[in-house]
């Protein structure tokens, strides 16, 4: 029997690690999918984001199988350094390596390096970060770094992975026109179809919004806030907050707005949370609040739509015209009373008509996963 392709995985936070959020998960997944397929091979840190705390239970620097075909490096900070990365990826001896993100020393410029010296297909996921809401952050050291990447040629002869058309746009827009990308949609999480949820109680007058992402201005927590702040609402609304604080300074911004709240609003800032408690999480909430300035695919969204959670969010990710699928809302930041009057209008619903649009946000969910085409757009990227 032909050997099965090996592709190595090049990603700073991996399982269980699950504060840097969506690239975790849009690996995991992609393993989760392909795995038998392909043999997996991940490097990434023994820590998980903003954390120095080393994982319970996992020693560094050696290989573990977590599962048949599929095993993990986990690099300890003293160990990382250009030639421990290249005698690791080198030991694999891969037939592609899918690294993750543009700006990490190690895993990132230092992999794409080395692989580049190789005859290894190299795969680099976009993950975002060519997005416009992604370089405004640090600008300066970013517009440097794609300057010097296209001066000397940093991806000649690499594929970009892109997860949609408007992403490839943005990757052509700094390194041009000239520059290989493939797409293919970020894959879901494989979900369990038997296990029955739970119907929350849904009083008219009363909404419970969750947020699970950082705690940050590229997910727009302040602005989610200032809806909250800045307009009067009939009811009574509850908005838990989960996810980890990176950003000291602004989260005591969005702390001040928390204090000024009416007492008809009252906000519950949960910290991190795991992503095996997610669904949980979900669950006892009746919409996700996410107004975010950008993601390149936002797993958190579609883990709610699969727990039966409309979704309030910004227009700016790619779940679009969510009113008329009777899903959700997505909408323009530059106007915020449209966040207001839709949370208006979901605080109004009673239990019925609840029922009836979480019914079409789960079917609008399996319709999703059950898409095969996405699957073979994530494999044909290794074949």
């Amino acid at each position: 029997m032909k050997p099965l392709r090996k592709v190595l995985i090049s990603i700073d936070w991996f399982v269980p690690g699950f504060k840097a959020g969506g690239p975790i998960q849009s690996c995991a997944n992609l393993v989760a999918h392909l795995k038998g397929e392909f043999e997996f091979y991940i490097i990434t840190r023994n820590t998980d984001y903003v954390s120095t705390e080393q994982y319970p239970g996992i020693t560094a620097n050696t290989w573990h199988q977590i599962e048949p075909g599929v095993q993990v490096y986990y690099f300890s900070a003293d160990n990382l350094n250009f030639q421990n990365v290249k005698k690791v990826l080198r030991g694999v001896q891969a037939d592609v390596i899918y690294i993750n993100g543009i700006f990490s020393r190690f895993f990132s410029i230092y992999t794409l390096l080395i692989a580049r010296s190789s005859k290894m297909k190299v795969i680099v996921a976009a993950r975002g970060m060519f997005a416009p809401s992604a370089v405004n952050v640090k600008n300066d050291k970013k517009k440097l770094f794609f300057l010097v990447a296209k001066a000397v040629g940093l991806y000649n002869k690499v594929t970009f992975h892109a997860s949609n058309l408007t992403e490839v746009e943005h990757i052509r827009a700094i390194l041009g026109d000239k520059i290989q990308v493939s797409v293919a949609s970020n894959l879901p999480k494989i979900l369990n179809t038997n296990t029955p949820f739970p119907t929350i109680k849904k009083e008219q007058g009363k909404l419970k919004l969750v947020s699970v992402a950082r705690v940050s201005p590229e997910k727009n927590t302040k602005y989610a806030l200032e809806v909250l702040s800045n307009y009067v609402y009939e009811g009574q609304i509850e908005f838990t907050i989960f996810g980890p604080v990176y950003d000291a300074k602004y989260w005591e911004v969005c702390e001040a707005i928390i204090t000024s709240l009416p007492s008809n609003i009252s906000v519950i800032y949960e910290g991190s949370l795991d992503s095996k408690h997610v669904p949980a999480a979900l669950q006892e909430h009746h919409v996700l609040f996410l107004p975010t300035r950008g993601e390149n695919f936002g797993h958190i969204i579609l883990e709610s739509l699969s727990a039966g959670l409309p979704v309030l969010i910004s227009d700016k990710t790619p779940w679009l015209d969510l009113q008329e699928k009777h899903v959700g809302y997505d909408l323009p930041l530059a106007e915020p009373t449209r966040f207001k009057e839709a949370i208006t209008v979901l605080l109004a619903l009673k239990q019925e008509e609840y029922d009836e649009m979480s019914a079409s946000v789960r079917s609008f969910a399996a319709h999703y996963v059950a898409d095969t085409s996405i699957v073979a757009a994530n494999r044909a990227l290794f074949s």
